[in-house]
């Protein structure tokens, strides 16, 4: 491995994105730090720092592959910890209005494990490599830069225990991806730069999760049972095994526009029992509960538009969460994350830090169809605000008759979960071979 565009590159979070970004960073730097202010190490339990670590969590198919090009062997390793791989249309129950899509071989393998052991074995495959340290348990203070502010030279850190006094850490490219609490937005200002843009869709989404263990089987030979959330109904659910013994499930209930899950017993029950199919309630109703449910509230997608800026600092860049934040319930934010890290490889092979500019060109590329499937479906809801467009009216009418004519129609049902999985692109599902069996398909009457 070359290391031919800088010394030291430090990273500021231990998220998915910033450990994504560490591994494709120790190609190209002699020394990569990545700092965060949780203990990451050994850690295999939720981290406070990703309070919806709890709840869900899915990585899509084209994250599924990413992940495995940058950690060979990684799905084996996984399987090793106890997660049962399977087929994302054929192995999983999904169901949109009570109906179930018809299930077929869509040939993308799923991976259903837990936040905390995808975590857990990507920070493995992470630690082992040479020329990657973590710096745990650090707070980070800010940025260090030139006298004249146009590049940043690194970052100040200090332990959280305050046993030691603050510090800098000087780098050739400081890499921010903590999240969606990122204070680089408030970092530029303070340097004299311009905040990013910031696009909003409010959904005041929650998430309630409890842990069981059951009494019988309702998956059968399924990995899931995932009756989504659509502007019919709009209350879902993810329910799936876990590793760790025999019958013990999560089950992770979604209300959108404050129509939250409750996180008393009564009231996440009777909310299970709300959902327009029976087989989550009567699976768990006389179930032995693990813990007490709680929730994780989600107030609206953001988006940074960083690509718009005309003036940046050099030595800095964003990914992951920082830059933009999806509604969870579509499961994009890992994978996007990914598809980021791999623009920062190919930006990375060109022997010099990344320009800025073009850096946010390409993520915002990678962001547009993800956040146009997602903010476009939750404008579906009435409730929610926003400018619907045409464009956005036809599109969410027609997905509607898609996933319809899919209960009966396995190419379709594939179609949908190969653009849902971000392997293709939502206008592959414009072709006209979909629209024709769409509208052959459908029980609802064609759109005007």
């Amino acid at each position: 491995m070359g290391r031919e565009t800088g010394t030291r590159v430090v990273v500021l979070g231990g998220s998915m994105a910033g450990l994504l970004a560490a591994r494709v960073l120790s190609d190209r730097f002699a020394e990569v730090l990545l700092v965060d202010r949780d203990k990451l190490t050994g850690v295999r339990t939720y981290r406070n720092g990703v309070p919806h670590g709890r709840h869900a969590h899915g990585l899509v198919a084209r994250g599924q592959q990413i992940l495995e090009e940058h950690f060979p062997g990684l799905t084996e390793d996984l399987v090793a910890a106890g997660v049962r791989p399977g087929d994302f249309n054929g192995d999983i129950r999904w169901l949109f209005n009570g109906r179930r899509i018809a299930p077929s071989h869509s040939g993308l393998r799923c991976v259903p494990a837990t936040r905390p052991v995808l975590e857990h074995q990507v920070r493995l495959r992470v630690q082992g490599i040479p020329n990657v340290t973590f710096l745990q348990e650090h707070d980070i203070l800010g940025l260090e830069t030139t006298p004249d502010r146009t590049r940043v030279t690194g970052a100040r850190v200090q332990r959280r225990d305050g046993s030691a006094p603050a510090e800098t850490l000087t780098a050739d490219l400081v890499l921010d991806t903590t999240g969606r609490g990122s204070r680089t937005p408030l970092w530029l200002e303070e340097l004299g730069y311009q905040r990013p843009e910031e696009e909003r869709v409010k959904i005041d989404l929650a998430y309630t999760t409890r842990h069981y263990r059951l009494r019988s089987d309702p998956f059968g030979d399924d990995l899931a049972i995932i009756p989504a959330a659509t502007p019919e109904t709009p209350r879902g659910a993810f329910f799936f095994p876990i590793s760790g013994g025999a019958g013990l499930v999560e089950l992770s209930l979604t209300g959108i526009l404050g129509d939250h899950p409750p996180a008393d017993p009564e009231g996440f029950l009777a909310f299970a029992k709300s959902l327009p199919i029976p087989d989550i309630y009567e699976s768990v109703r006389d179930a032995e509960p693990l813990d007490d449910p709680v929730t994780f509230k989600y107030p609206a997608s953001v988006r940074r538009h960083y690509e718009r800026l005309t003036d940046f600092p050099a030595g800095l860049l964003v990914m992951g969460d920082a830059v933009c934040t999806f509604n969870p319930v579509y499961a994009q934010g890992m994978t996007v994350s990914a598809l980021e890290s791999l623009v920062l490889r190919r930006h990375l092979s060109q022997g010099t830090v990344p320009k800025a500019k073009a850096f946010f060109q390409d993520v915002s590329r990678e962001i547009d169809s993800p956040w146009e499937l997602a903010a476009g479906s939750d404008l579906g809801y009435s409730g929610v605000r926003g400018k619907r467009s045409a464009k956005v009216r036809f599109v969410n009418s027609y997905v509607a008759r898609l996933q319809d004519a899919a209960v009966h129609d396995p190419g379709l049902a594939n179609a949908f979960i190969r653009v849902a999985g971000l392997v293709d692109s939502p206008a592959s599902l414009m072709l006209p071979r979909h629209i024709i069996r769409v509208l052959r398909g459908s029980r609802r009457h064609p759109a005007a």
